[in-house]
């Protein structure tokens, strides 16, 4: 069993089970976690960059206002975690997986979220503008009024997406699947409708 100021050394802690800590309004810098399972941790309000938290685990969680600079969360898995008002500024947060999350409202600036599993979440008019979105699954998602201006969403998966009132204008749409999205009033740009139109059965002349 960890304390909170074990948790908040920055060095490396591996396959630790923590359980319950309250965590609130600490600076965990450039912390370092491997393997670690995180149930019912509170980091309201907790920061950190340029920290590292490789295939760990959170259940029931909460990230609320809490705020990350430059740190990764690469191969997570978030299950009923909260990120109610958090930040998330140049983070990696590739082949992570949300279940069951609050992720509104949420503060979104860069970063690379390649391979994300966001089925079926909850994305309402977040600003995602320029994220790195690459092969990340967002079936079922409803992005309805979501900003995703200039986001790499090559070879993402949008089957049942919702994205009614969704701005897409430069967003690059390679090898994705548009024919099952849901769309209204959303904004595309050329190539974004040549996309759709091809997901369509349309052929340039």
């Amino acid at each position: 069993m960890y304390g909170g100021e074990e948790l908040s050394t920055g060095e490396l802690i591996e396959d630790a089970e923590i359980d319950g800590v309250d965590l609130g309004g600490a600076d965990l810098g450039a912390a370092q976690y491997r393997n670690c399972t995180f149930r019912d941790v509170d980091l309201t309000e907790v920061k950190t960059r340029g920290a590292v938290f490789d295939s760990c685990e959170f259940r029931g969680c909460r990230f609320n206002a809490s705020e990350h600079i430059n740190s990764a969360f690469v191969a997570c898995s978030f299950r009923r975690t909260s990120f109610f008002t958090a930040t998330l500024s140049g983070c990696k947060m590739s082949g992570s997986t949300f279940v069951e999350c609050t992720m509104t409202p949420l503060t979104v600036i860069g970063g690379v979220w390649q391979g994300v599993s966001l089925r079926g979440a909850k994305l309402r008019r977040l600003d995602l503008s320029a994220l790195d979105l690459r092969e990340a699954d967002l079936s079922d998602a409803d992005l309805t009024g979501a900003r995703l201006r200039d986001c790499d969403l090559s070879h993402a998966r949008l089957r049942a997406t919702v994205l009614t009132d969704a701005d897409l204008s430069g967003a690059r749409l390679a090898a994705v699947d548009l024919r099952t999205t849901v769309m209204h009033d959303t904004v595309l740009d050329l190539n974004g409708m040549v996309a759709l139109a091809e997901a369509h059965g349309a052929r340039l002349a």
